[in-house]
């Protein structure tokens, strides 16, 4: 008996976006299962980020159906994807350099305890649940009272990540979290966009890097000025391959070839005069 194929927890199918007559992205399809990371490729205006507005709420897609579990829906904000469960990690990650780490983890949705007038913040249970759900993720930093200006740039990334996996995100969208990095910080927000693949959660992860993609990857959606030019599950390409998709294949080898210092006829390669 063959077994069902799991319910998407979102899925783009043909969906586009203009603006006026600019067609910012068309016929885009993406698809998103729990314990899968989908990764988006493309340069700077291929339409990545198009896409993360339509996926968070910020703005509605103009064709194309986009489902959530398996229901045609309109978003109509980003509160609205919040609580349907997808939560979008920019690149800027939108953090107070300022407040501590556990403020931060809270920030918009601290809890509070009193009633009435005498209502304050639970800053013992902020402190608390921000450490051991960082833990819990792997993540061992060494004071949550620090101000999180203080963190790596991949450290910030993961406690970030944490935070989205503790409010029940059942998507977690990640706006190109290894563009700022060194590659050991790179390796450290990997394993925990793995960590929360592994929690259960659909990742869409949106970067450049095709060798970062392919390090944690499950399906690949390239894109070229708006539009698909590629989607593979990982068991059916390699990563020379994506690499070569990535860089535009057959463009680059032209732009090869043109870069290529002619050799005059009767001319030696090399200048030997001493």
């Amino acid at each position: 008996m063959t077994t069902p194929a799991p319910r998407a927890l979102i899925e783009l199918d043909h969906v586009s976006k203009f603006y006026g007559n600019i067609k910012a992205l068309q016929d885009v399809s993406l698809v998103v299962h729990a314990g899968e990371i989908s990764c988006v490729l493309g340069d700077n205006g291929a339409g990545k980020s198009t896409l993360i507005k339509i996926i968070a709420g910020l703005h509605r897609h103009d064709a194309g159906t986009f489902l959530i579990d398996g229901e045609e829906t309109t978003l109509a904000n980003p509160r609205d994807a919040l609580d349907r469960g997808i939560a979008t990690v920019y690149q800027d990650l939108a953090v107070v350099p300022l407040m501590p780490v556990w403020r931060n983890f809270f920030l918009g949705s601290e809890p509070t305890t009193g009633v009435g007038p005498f209502k304050t913040l639970d800053v013992r249970k902020m402190r608390e649940t921000t450490r051991s759900e960082l833990l819990r993720m792997g993540i061992d930093l060494r004071d949550v009272d620090q101000p999180i200006g203080t963190l790596s740039g991949g450290e910030r990334q993961c406690v970030a990540i944490a935070r989205a996996v503790y409010f029940g995100a059942k998507v977690l969208v990640l706006d190109e979290p290894t563009a700022a990095l060194g590659v050991k910080q790179s390796g450290v927000v990997l394993k925990y966009v793995a960590a929360a693949r592994d929690a259960g959660l659909g990742v869409v992860l949106i970067t450049h890097n095709p060798h970062h993609a392919y390090l944690v990857g499950d399906r690949f959606v390239l894109l070229k000025r708006g539009a698909m030019s590629g989607s593979h599950a990982k068991d059916g390409i390699t990563l020379d391959e994506l690499t070569r998709q990535m860089a535009g294949g057959s463009e680059l080898e032209e732009l090869s070839h043109e870069l290529q210092r002619a050799t005059s006829p009767g001319r030696p390669d090399t200048d030997d005069t001493p």
